[in-house]
């Protein structure tokens, strides 16, 4: 994949960094030169991640964060800024499918993916949004990339709640923008397709799992670097371009 170098010097802020497009997009900022630092809540994971990207010759800081707490990211975020300096630069990419018929009526499962993929993403935002504003009023770029999911637009059964999630995910992006936008804050909200990540290993009901391995059979994937490949050019473009919805398929599935 490309090596994006006018992404040096950037700190860098990835949710979910512990696997998938998480930790791709982490060792690809790590090797461009920015600042990552990696939150997610596996501190062995993480750990040994960051230390593979300083190995390499980056800089990184692993940080093991439960975003669906708000008391932790914000201290994740006092760290972060006492090691690193000011954050320009987020990647919302935690997140969890649980797949389920809706009569099943799993709201525990329901309840952990609104916790993760839409209140942990309002989490982080609370928290880094003063140093984007911050950053932007430097008239340098800033960046708020949200990993949101096809499944915010294209209706798949048992897939309601995932799919709910990742469309106020979809909506919020496009709010945000009306505020960030005019202060020189980039937001982006990305959209996967059919991608080969942990997500598909977390569901439960066999038959729904056999489904999902019968699409990839079918239409192929995306791999977890694509998706990265794809965050560095978003992040890496001049300061006044902002790429701010992306739709990326496998192109049997588009």
């Amino acid at each position: 994949m490309t090596n994006y170098e006018n992404l040096s010097g950037r700190v860098a802020v990835v949710t979910g960094a512990a696997s998938g497009m998480g930790a791709a997009t982490a060792d690809l900022l790590g090797a461009a030169g920015a600042n990552v630092v990696l939150l997610a809540r596996r501190a062995a994971v993480i750990a040994e991640r960051a230390e593979k990207i300083v190995a390499d010759g980056g800089r990184a800081l692993a940080v093991a964060t439960d975003v669906t707490s708000p008391e932790a990211v914000a201290s994740a975020a006092e760290r972060i800024r006492a090691e690193f300096g000011r954050v320009d630069l987020v990647v919302n990419s935690a997140g969890v499918m649980l797949p389920n018929p809706i009569e099943d009526g799993r709201s525990d499962e329901w309840q952990r993916m609104i916790d993760t993929n839409f209140t942990g993403v309002l989490n982080v935002i609370r928290a880094f949004t003063p140093d984007l504003l911050a950053a932007a009023a430097d008239g340098k770029p800033a960046d708020l990339v949200n990993i949101s999911s096809i499944g915010a637009h294209v209706a798949f059964p048992t897939f309601a709640v995932y799919g709910a999630t990742k469309a106020a995910l979809t909506h919020l992006s496009a709010t945000l923008r009306t505020e960030l936008g005019p202060r020189g804050v980039r937001v982006t909200n990305l959209e996967p397709g059919l991608t080969d990540t942990e997500l598909s290993d977390h569901i439960s009901n066999p038959e729904i799992s056999g489904m999902v391995g019968q699409m990839f059979d079918a239409l192929g994937g995306l791999s977890a670097a694509e998706i990265a490949d794809l965050v560095g050019y978003i992040v890496s473009r001049p300061k006044h371009v902002n790429l701010r919805q992306v739709i990326v398929l496998p192109t049997a599935q588009a």
